[in-house]
């Protein structure tokens, strides 16, 4: 008699074995796990492109898709206060990944105290009105009141951190999925050698940046400049992001005026706005930068995308 096999008899056992669901917070995260589940599956992203973490709302949908999640890979409380909450209360059978609890990775604490000198409600507010998805989000003011802690959370912008977080990822979900621990384990290392070359071409590019003074939006982006050698004059806001008052506004006014920075950035936290009121009637550069993929399509090529604008955005800024 003769047999017949369908294609499901040509793959292994493993990838017969049903995949986890898996959350992820933001979408260089989102990168990252995609990168670690390969052909496995697609994890799940959370906030969708262009949402502000630390201002986020939760859908009743999003409730749902947390509540059937095997396994939640985030960066942590630090960068989503408002998360910890809903994970506990949604998915408390869920496995849990906080990136920013791990260990094996070089931890920065803020540059700038969230009270970064004056700041007027008033204006908090105004400078947020470019933002019209944003207004009717009851959790804003808990971000701007939220004390970050001693840690920086935007740790995934060095290249050589997020080599560390996908190993671990890898091991989380072997854990959670140990009939393809071993397939999450490969993806892994081929992740960390892509990651290493992405490190080594961002490095190469920003080696011969001229050292011009420049201010930041916020301060979102330690972990890049501390990895490649940059150091901002000043920046518009701390960590907390909240706009600046007028005795501030004025203070980098002159920074400007007097010519120590030729470069000032923008970012979804800090409206162009803002950095058009300090950059007024000087011949200083403005460019925007973007620490989230805010219009990147979410997946697996997300993350070089990412760190590729940033670079380039600093070279176009500082050169």
């Amino acid at each position: 008699m003769i047999r017949t096999c369908t294609a499901l008899c040509l793959l292994p056992l493993s990838a017969l074995a049903e995949v986890p669901k898996v959350m992820t917070d933001i979408a260089p995260i989102h990168s990252l796990t995609a990168q670690v589940m390969g052909d496995l599956g697609t994890p799940d992203l959370l906030l969708p492109p262009g949402s502000d973490p630390h201002d986020f709302s939760l859908r009743p949908s999003d409730a749902s898709r947390l509540s059937n999640a095997d396994l939640i890979v985030w960066v942590g409380e630090g960068l989503t206060p408002w998360l910890e909450k809903p994970l506990t209360t949604l998915a408390p059978d869920a496995a849990q990944l906080e990136l920013l609890a791990t260990e094996g990775w070089e931890q920065l604490a803020p540059r700038v105290a969230d009270d970064h000198d004056d700041h007027d409600d008033h204006d908090d507010h105004d400078d947020h009105d470019d933002h019209d998805d944003h207004d009717d989000h009851d959790d804003h003011d808990d971000h701007h009141l939220h004390d970050h802690g001693d840690v920086d959370p935007h740790a995934w912008l060095n290249p050589t951190i997020a080599a560390k977080w996908v190993t671990i990822i890898a091991a989380d979900l072997g854990t959670v999925d140990p009939n393809n621990a071993a397939i999450y384990e490969a993806n892994a290392q081929a992740a960390v050698t892509r990651l290493t070359a992405l490190d080594t071409q961002v490095e190469t590019a920003l080696a011969h940046v001229p050292n011009t003074g420049y201010m930041l939006p916020h301060d979102g982006y330690q972990y890049f400049e501390h990895r490649y050698g940059l150091e901002p004059v000043d920046m518009i806001a701390g960590i907390d992001a909240r706009a600046p008052g007028p005795a501030q506004v004025a203070a980098l006014r002159d920074l400007v005026a007097d010519g120590a920075v030729q470069c000032v950035f923008s970012d979804n936290e800090i409206s162009p706005r803002t950095t058009a009121l300090i950059t007024e009637g000087t011949g200083a550069k403005v460019h925007t930068i973007d620490g989230l993929g805010m219009t990147l399509t979410p997946g697996a090529d997300l993350y070089e995308a990412l760190l590729l604008g940033l670079t380039t955005a600093f070279i176009d800024c500082l050169s």
